[in-house]
């Protein structure tokens, strides 16, 4: 009899230790996860900043050259 108590006992608690490890783990790469997503987040933000840094250049360069044109245009526009 004692010995049945004993094996449910050792049963219990192994289970419980088991509970625990698996828990303890599901937290681990659940914290991962969330390193993980806030690392790529930040990956994305700072490309993002590098695209919208290189989309005002080129717009710069456009407006820049259409002004151009324009004014060659006007000049044209007042010889004639």
């Amino acid at each position: 009899m004692i010995e049945v108590l004993a094996a449910a006992t050792g049963a219990s608690i192994t289970v419980a230790a088991m509970g625990l490890t698996g828990a303890s783990r599901r937290n681990n790469e659940g914290r991962e996860a969330v390193i993980r997503l806030t690392e790529a987040v930040n990956t994305v933000a700072s490309r993002l900043d590098e695209l919208h840094v290189d989309l005002k250049a080129d717009r710069r360069e456009t407006f820049t050259r259409l002004n151009d044109v324009e004014q060659r245009v006007a000049k044209l526009e007042a010889r004639l």
